[in-house]
């Protein structure tokens, strides 16, 4: 049977899961599916936090584009780092002597990397229709080194801010949680609407009393955008916008800049503050934005419509972001399926990993966001080939002018799932031009310094030195020589030994707040997951 015909039912005061077989669904507003939240953390779901938990005889990739350095012992009290130690020189013999001591539990590293945990920061738990259980993103999240995660949003407001509570008590398996949230125009809270900008302001101060931790907005009418970022800005709240193309044409990404944004994520606005001949796309006559594959294929065709590289417009537009200090946080990974599609469809982790449901919101339909491949073409791949190039150049661009990039991955769309989509942005990274040290600066010290830019404050986690949290990843394999062996299923190398291909990599153990998680058994857990739900609706159908 097919599974968009067969919907999990959720009763939120039992969290028991039922299936019914159903054509063309039609729900009562009280039986709406919703997302369950992750369950308590049990016994052996972790280890720690240790009183003195010591790694030993690592390589170090400190996260500040450093290189790395090694062999070192970091000690760890509790959930920080207490110590980074050089224990001697590769190669030769270590002096046990000259070691730190008192270990109340120790990791051996020797021959292995560690590296910060990795912040993603564009997020989302999942989805009531396709990956209803937060347990499964969370644990796919830490599976791949991922410690910190924004959620754009979470899930609904209440329960985004739920699940961060839990996670910072360390109640559930689950990433460090920051929680943005979204004001749309008319949005209903509490019986009322953002028509004005009073309502934005009040809106801003609602969502700030609550204990969000930013603002995730659209393209609003200047005077909307205007009170909201000052508003939060008022209360220490971060900001980030997509950009998108309904609004687009009245805010792009300078003007946002302009008005205080802090950071723009996806490319939307971008390419709209560098045209040439036009002031808003040139979209052809039949084009209707909620057709998706009109949405998705129709915005790639911008790539020649800019002034280019080194263009005055190019330049000045670099420069002012840089002078703002504003970040850029692409998420090259959510779109480039639509440069490959079979590709994505076929990645190697979708058997195990990929839930039923929610592959079955990948598959082409009309009303899934992001299943948009009603009659995708080689044109429409062309086109988005040219546009990541000029898209790609203008990042690099950014970075070697020394302005923020962050790491976004936007997973649970588009054939991208959970932690492995991670993964493939720190790749399209070195594809635009990155140095593997500069990705992983990206994806930990960058990150770290845009969410706690909005308060003034150091940050808490992002590079391995004494007096940050114990966010770590220890892996077997060398990050910088290969960021594929970062992916869950690892990659494939031929062991010359046996004259056999094999798989290596895959992240050995992911620290968060000093807690040690064995990331294979993670992966188990999520792969127990699928089959059950493939056991009750069937296996993946390639399409």
């Amino acid at each position: 049977m097919e599974s968009r015909h067969l919907l999990k039912i959720f009763c939120p005061s039992l969290l028991v899961a039922c299936t019914f077989s159903m054509v063309a669904p039609v729900l009562a507003e009280d039986d709406e599916p919703k997302m369950i939240p992750a369950p308590d953390r049990q016994d052996g779901e972790g280890e720690g936090p240790f009183e003195r938990l010591i790694i030993r005889g690592a390589t170090l990739i400190d996260g500040t584009g450093a290189p790395p350095i090694g062999p070192v012992d970091i000690v760890v009290e509790g959930n920080r780092i207490a110590d980074v130690v050089s224990v001697g020189y590769p190669g030769l013999e270590i002096d046990e002597e000259e070691r730190p001591k008192d270990a109340t539990r120790e990791i051996d590293a020797h021959g292995a990397y560690v590296m910060p945990g990795i912040v993603d920061m564009h997020t989302h738990t999942g989805g009531n229709t396709k990956a209803p259980e937060a347990e499964y993103s969370y644990k796919l999240w830490l599976a791949h080194g991922i410690t910190t995660v924004r959620g754009v949003p979470s899930g609904p407001l209440e329960f985004s801010l739920s699940e961060k509570r839990r996670s910072e008590k360390n109640e559930i398996v689950a990433p460090r949680i920051f929680s943005y949230h979204t004001p749309a125009s008319g949005e209903r809270y509490e019986d009322k609407k953002i028509l004005t900008a009073d309502d934005a302001r009040e809106w801003v101060r609602y969502a700030a009393k609550l204990g969000a931790d930013g603002l995730k907005l659209g393209a609003h009418r200047p005077a909307i955008m205007k009170a909201l970022l000052d508003e939060a800005k008022a209360h220490g709240l971060g900001s980030v916008a997509h950009l998108g193309q309904m609004g687009v044409a009245q805010m792009n990404a300078q003007d946002a800049a302009r008005l205080g944004l802090g950071a723009m994520t996806h490319y939307y606005g971008l390419f709209e503050a560098m045209y040439e001949d036009h002031d808003v796309q040139p979209w052809p006559g039949d084009m209707n934005y909620n057709n998706e594959q009109h949405r998705f294929g129709q915005v790639a065709r911008q790539w020649n419509l800019i002034a280019g590289r080194g263009s005055e417009k190019w330049n000045a537009l670099l420069k002012e972001f840089r002078d703002l200090d504003f970040t850029l946080d692409p998420t090259f990974t959510i779109y480039s399926a639509g440069r490959d599609v079979m590709r994505a469809r076929n990645a190697d982790w979708h058997d195990t990993y990929t839930l039923p449901t929610q592959w079955d919101f990948y598959t082409p339909n009309r009303e899934s966001h992001g299943a948009y491949w009603f009659d995708w073409t080689t044109s429409d791949e062309v086109a988005w080939r040219n546009f990541y190039r000029v898209w790609m150049q203008f990042v690099n661009d950014y970075k070697n002018l020394g302005g923020r990039v962050t790491v976004g991955s936007d997973s649970g769309f588009i054939y991208q799932l959970y932690g492995f989509g991670t993964i493939i942005e720190l790749e399209m990274l070195q594809e635009a031009g990155f140095h593997p040290l500069e990705v992983i600066r990206s994806a930990t010290l960058y990150g770290a310094q845009a969410l706690f830019r909005p308060k003034g404050q150091d940050i808490e986690f992002g590079v391995v030195r004494p007096g940050l949290l114990a966010d770590l990843v220890i892996i077997d394999e060398n990050p910088v020589q290969n960021l594929k062996v970062l992916y869950g299923t690892g990659t494939v190398r031929l062991n010359d030994e046996t004259g056999l291909p094999e798989r290596v990599g895959g992240v050995k153990y992911t620290i968060k707040d000093g807690i040690v998680y064995d990331a294979k058994q993670l992966l188990q857990d999520v792969a127990a997951m699928v089959n059950e739900q493939k056991a009750e609706l069937g296996e993946l159908k390639r399409y």
